[in-house]
């Protein structure tokens, strides 16, 4: 991947973010807001529109698949946002549509951050999260070491999954899908999906 977006892939992206609001990260963790999805970046907070029913979806199935996977063998936590993670200590506050935590990390998991990387992050991408997701938050997962990280594109005319590990560096490498269209991630135990069902309404419902 590119460490530099395309001008032609960012002019293919409507944005949709409402308003940016000054304040301090601590007054962030504690805002009481409904209006959607925030984060809190270089000291100001990013308001963005409600994910979409197809966003919520994909989200929630993955939530009753690896939640009941992980809650049976007493893996870790799952998490859906809104639930704020700051990878490291000067980094960002995102809320990934969702995170795991392995039982190891589980001290990480604050009543209301995620206060260090999660072990695998899940970010769904809809029209205006193109760029936060393949480039800001990319390279940002990457130096607070997020062990993990699947970019899933749902649009219609994407439907692409990818998935990256740390290498030994700290870099993420891409690692494919199994030619059976399964792929097993490396920091949940025995845990496989096949990717088809991502955008299968028929298993998401």
């Amino acid at each position: 991947m590119s460490r530099l977006v395309s001008l032609e892939l960012e002019s293919q992206v409507a944005p949709t973010e409402l308003k940016r609001i000054p304040m301090s990260y601590d007054q962030w963790l504690n805002w009481d807001y409904e209006g959607g999805l925030t984060e809190w970046v270089d000291g100001e907070v990013y308001t963005y529109m409600p994910a979409s029913f197809l966003h919520q979806q994909i989200v929630e199935f993955l939530d009753r698949l690896l939640g009941m996977f992980v809650s049976l063998r007493r893996l870790g936590i799952v998490k859906t946002a809104p639930y704020p993670m700051r990878a490291a200590p000067n980094s960002s506050g995102r809320e990934p549509a969702l995170l795991f935590i392995g039982q190891e990390n589980a001290a990480r998991a604050k009543a209301n951050e995620l206060d260090g990387p999660a072990d695998l992050v899940i970010e769904v991408i809809s029209n205006d999260s193109v760029v936060r997701d393949r480039d800001e938050k990319f390279y940002e997962y990457e130096r607070g070491g997020v062990r993990e990280y699947w970019i899933l594109d749902p649009r219609p005319d994407r439907l692409r999954a990818d998935f990256y590990v740390l290498d030994e560096r700290g870099r993420y490498q891409p690692i494919p899908i199994g030619a059976d269209g399964i792929y097993r991630p490396t920091v949940v135990s025995d845990f496989w999906i096949r990717v088809d069902w991502l955008w299968d309404e028929t298993k998401i419902h």
